[in-house]
């Protein structure tokens, strides 16, 4: 996901987004903790992009 299509979405889904790309997350790392990933590098990609949908959130507040 990129930026530009993280500054399209609203503030209310794009904390329903960051909640569920967490847990998300967190199924990844335990998946893959028990049976290696075929691709493990959709860990790095997912943290990258919760970090951008945070990062995106917290401009928002900090903009009011």
């Amino acid at each position: 996901m990129k930026m530009t299509e993280v500054k399209e979405i609203s503030t209310k889904d794009l904390t329903e987004k960051i909640e569920n790309a967490e847990a998300a997350l967190q199924q990844m790392k335990l998946n893959h903790s028990v049976t290696p990933l075929e691709n493990p590098s959709q860990i790095k990609a997912a943290r990258r992009d919760i970090a951008r949908m945070k990062t995106e959130l917290r401009q928002r507040e900090l903009n009011k």
